[in-house]
């Protein structure tokens, strides 16, 4: 057998990956006829752009098991093949919908090829079959979209003044919103993080004045959830139990904003928000965990230098994947000379082996069972003598998550048929599921499938980030959810009234994309080589070193992005001595992801959280 020319090879390479990775859909990514090139160059193959049906088809028919392996051939597959169809905003919910990740609809967005156009050619046919002379001698290539922007450049901020009523009273406040460069060693901008600052007018001594740092998750998430949803003066108006209202969506004066006891600082982390790298290829460096914690990092000694806020007493507060970063920043800053009075987690992950469901790891399957149940609580599924008292009702379920169902997931294949069907019996009574379909999951409950299957007798789905919401797919017979309700009702009235406000309110006028969530980071590095994730030992290490700091985590029992029980394990694996257990508090809101959505639980974080304040600020008398 003859071996293969580079050519032949990179062809069928593609063609085997486009194939593998949308199999599901019959898609192959196939070489076309060679385009005519310039006289004297080599032909330049062809590939078919993979369309936006084929993507939408493929998402929906990976199964749970296969979704990582499925999702990065996909990916392989658009940067090699190229998309038929640009990513609008509403095309990027529609593929987040369908399942896409971040990294995917990035790979799309970066590989739009639209019709007649051919793949990108390697740099050196470039320079000799299309370039001009000019750029083989190493022409300043075009401006970015972000250099071209005026408001994204190295400009002083912008002030504005405001005020609102709350509690009978009228607080006055400053806001100064702007980018933050990120230089070099050589003075050189890499990078600037979009921030929005809120300061108490009339408060005298900043040095007593609290300063909290806030930040969301994704990763790929702006700050805007947490600033408008509960934190800032300003909140997005939705519907009591947190549902969306109906559209046009409005601001309104949010009386339980913290403004009133601590100064706040949002800022969006590079790839989220108007937070860009200063050029493309130097993108990759934040999207990862130690590079997204030390450019954060960075941006908070700068802003304490520039704004002569270094003996203010400091907090942290960060929420999913900002659980994460703010564990990490904690034991990062401590080492550069910053030590923080108070950290709060809300929706809290710091060690990821607790949510990943994974073959061989079966940690997510018992610490996502109390969740489970009080999402079919809400939905009334669980039997009479559970449905009375929520608490009490998961006491039990954590006892036996803790203990017998832990045990009979480690004997594996050496259950007993009657122990095995002990287990299923009692998954049956805590989850609302049928028998069969615990016996046919194996014990083992994924997320996923529990959304799908809890509520298949009414054609509907339950919520991931808040499982009180229920969704409405287009085949009730599928595995898994065509979306997540939950998201989807709060995407468009965030994304409506902060594009509105930055500009009309803040006077920050950029024509970039606000990435509200997604769009703008590409493939994260967790930087845990074949082991998961964790900022635990951070945190822990941050506490031995600064006793005096104090911990508040707050969580959504119906939120199965972060489930409550992986929290407390998570809290009770890291190690922390003794002596400092009463530095942590953890509270409960009969929520989701985002607490602050239901009006009731919006109320009751705040009172947490200006306890915790005042608590922590104690230890300085």
């Amino acid at each position: 057998m003859r071996g293969h020319t580079p050519a032949e090879f990179k062809t069928k390479r593609t063609a085997v990956l486009a194939a593998l990775a949308l199999s599901l859909c019959a898609l192959a990514a196939t070489p076309a006829r060679a385009q005519q090139p310039p006289a004297g160059n080599p032909p330049v193959q062809s590939r078919t752009p993979v369309t936006k049906e084929n993507v939408v088809a493929f998402l929906r028919g990976l199964a749970p098991e296969r979704r990582d392996a499925g999702l990065s051939m996909l990916a392989a597959a658009i940067r090699d093949s190229g998309v038929d169809f640009e990513v609008t905003p509403a095309v990027e919910q529609e593929l987040r919908d369908a399942g896409a990740t971040a990294e995917l609809v990035a790979a799309a967005r970066a590989n739009y090829r639209p019709s007649g156009t051919a793949p990108p050619q390697s740099a050196s046919s470039q320079v000799s079959s299309a370039a001009p002379p000019s750029a083989a001698r190493g022409a300043t290539p075009a401006a970015t979209p972000v250099e071209r922007d005026p408001a994204m450049q190295d400009n002083p901020p912008v002030v504005t003044k405001h005020e609102i009523r709350i509690g009978g009273r009228t607080l006055r406040y400053t806001v100064t919103t702007g980018v933050m460069p990120l230089r070099n060693a050589a003075g050189e901008t890499e990078a600037r993080i979009f921030y929005m600052a809120y300061t108490a007018d009339g408060v005298g001594d900043r040095a007593q004045r609290p300063l909290m740092f806030s930040f969301n998750g994704g990763p790929g998430s702006a700050s805007v959830w947490l600033h408008m949803g509960a934190l800032g003066p300003k909140r997005v108006r939705m519907l009591d139990d947190g549902q969306m209202p109906p559209p046009p969506f409005q601001l309104v004066d949010n009386e339980s904003t913290w403004l009133d006891f601590t100064d706040l600082v949002f800022i969006d982390p590079v790839g989220t928000g108007y937070s860009r790298a200063a050029r493309p290829e130097l993108a990759s460096r934040y999207f990862g965990l130690q590079g997204d914690i030390q450019s954060v990092g960075e941006f908070i000694r700068l802003y304490l230098a520039r704004n002569e806020r270094w003996t203010s007493p400091l907090f942290l507060v960060g929420e999913s994947y900002g659980t994460t970063r703010a564990s990490g920043l904690s034991g990062y800053l401590i080492e550069h000379g910053i030590a923080f009075n108070g950290i709060i987690l809300i929706s809290t992950i710091m060690n990821f082996q607790t949510a990943r469901f994974a073959k061989g790891n079966d940690l997510p399957y018992i610490l996502f069972l109390p969740t489970y149940s009080a999402i079919a609580w809400y939905h009334k599924k669980l039997p009479p003598d559970l449905q009375t008292d929520l608490r009490k009702t998961l006491d039990e379920v954590e006892r036996w998550a803790a203990t017998d169902y832990t045990v009979a997931l480690a004997k594996g294949d050496r259950l007993t048929p009657s122990e095995r069907q002990e287990v299923i019996d009692r998954l049956n009574r805590y989850t609302g599921l049928s028998k069969r379909f615990i016996d046919d999951s194996d014990l083992r409950i994924e997320i996923q499938r529990f959304d799908k299957e809890l509520l298949r007798d009414e054609k509907r789905t339950v919520g991931r980030l808040d499982g009180r919401f229920k969704g409405i797919d287009a085949l009730a017979v599928s595995e898994t959810p065509d979306f997540d309700p939950s998201l989807a009702a709060i995407r468009p009235p965030y994304t409506a009234t902060f594009n509105n406000y930055v500009r009309a309110e803040l006077g920050f006028k950029s024509d970039l994309e606000y990435y509200i969530l997604g769009g703008g980071v590409g493939r994260w590095d967790f930087g845990a080589d074949n082991t998961y994730a964790d900022t635990s030992e951070a945190l822990r290490s941050a506490f031995a070193k600064n006793p005096y700091m104090r911990l508040m985590v707050a969580c959504g029992y119906y939120d199965l992005a972060t489930p409550y029980f992986a929290a407390q394990y998570t809290l009770k694996h890291m190690g922390l001595d003794p002596s400092l257990n009463g530095n942590v508090t953890v509270s409960y809101y009969e929520a989701g992801h985002m607490v602050y959505i239901d009006k009731n639980s919006l109320a009751q974080l705040k009172r947490n959280a200006e306890s915790f304040v005042q608590g922590a600020l104690s230890n300085r008398k």
